[in-house]
């Protein structure tokens, strides 16, 4: 790689692992600490952000210094480690993601079935799944089955090569671990949307006066409020789907054009991105909702909004807890 570009990466992952570590640690305390923000959707989200946390902390200190001296590589326990952890822990995050997503989906287009799927011991079930299934996808290449985990030097650090049969299963394994979330996550907010528009257009049609008349400012405020709401969703389904593809479509694109890696700079942009993922998410899918700013307020010491948080919150007697985004 060129002298300025590894610098230059080297300073933006460790800007990335800074403020993934302040931001993903906030939000598991925020949500531990907080049972007014405390809900289904907020189990997959800590488990998220403790997956985006561990990859700040032990994966991207290895990844950023590897740009100026990848001396660490020649380790073998580190050269295996680091890239177990690495891919390990951006399959957990896409599929907290995409578990979220069927949350709010179920939340939303099947009300009835969310308190039968959504008891504790589901709830632990998926989120083990989306522990074991992310590292247990690596295992072939761990034993060296399908691929091996070793020093590439195309790459400058250890990733995931070919084989002494020349088979690897990075492209697999990127291709894999990007549509089926993408799929997930398009064809979930999709119904969502629908079926919220669905709701909000049956609301209009009771709501409208059998009588016309030119005065009628409470059908006016529930109209702008029903817009107000469309358009909250939208701006929530817009912020999680693009920032979904656009931190890991370019590293999967990458990883499966340009195997040979002819092309670094790529590379080391899609890295850029995969790495931004993990501090991208608090932002999305928790400082999007006004509960959790509080509860972040209520973390960092901010008296005046912290009042507003009482220590039970929502799960006081008669009160029903909100449920994530909205």
């Amino acid at each position: 790689f060129p002298k300025p570009l590894q610098t230059f990466a080297a300073v933006v992952a460790i800007l990335i692992m800074i403020t993934g570590l302040a931001g993903n640690l906030l939000t598991i305390i925020a949500l531990c600490k907080y049972p007014k923000v405390r809900n289904v959707a907020a189990a997959f989200i800590i488990s998220l952000c403790v997956a985006d946390f561990v990859f700040c902390l032990l994966v991207l200190p290895f990844d950023s210094i590897r740009f100026i001296d990848a001396s660490w590589a020649n380790v073998r326990f580190l050269c295996i480690l680091v890239p177990f952890l690495r891919y390990g822990n951006v399959g957990v995050s896409l599929l907290s993601v995409a578990a979220i997503t069927i949350n709010r989906y179920i939340m939303i287009a099947h009300h009835g079935l969310y308190s039968k799927v959504y008891k504790k011991y589901w709830i632990a079930f998926m989120i083990l799944f989306c522990w074991l299934f992310s590292y247990g996808m690596q295992v072939p290449t761990l034993l060296g089955v399908w691929g091996k985990i070793d020093y590439d030097p195309n790459l400058e650090t250890c990733s995931i090569v070919k084989d002494s049969r020349g088979h690897t299963s990075k492209t697999f394994l990127f291709v894999v671990a990007f549509v089926i979330p993408c799929l997930i996550i398009i064809g979930c907010y999709t119904k969502i949307f629908w079926v919220v528009h669905r709701s909000e257009t049956r609301m209009r049609k009771h709501t409208t006066p059998t009588i016309k008349s030119p005065h009628t400012p409470g059908r006016d405020t529930r109209e702008i409020k029903q817009r107000r709401s469309e358009w909250r969703i939208t701006k929530m389904v817009l912020a999680i789907f693009l920032s979904f593809v656009a931190c890991y479509l370019p590293i999967t694109i990458v990883k499966v054009a340009d195997v040979e890696v002819r092309y670094p700079a790529f590379h080391v942009l899609g890295y850029l991105l995969l790495y931004f993922a993990s501090c991208v998410n608090p932002i999305i899918y928790v400082i999007m909702n006004k509960q959790y700013r509080q509860a972040y307020a209520g973390v960092i010491g901010c008296s005046r909004i912290r009042a507003s948080l009482s220590p039970y919150g929502s799960s006081a007697p008669g009160h029903q807890q909100q449920d994530y985004g909205q």
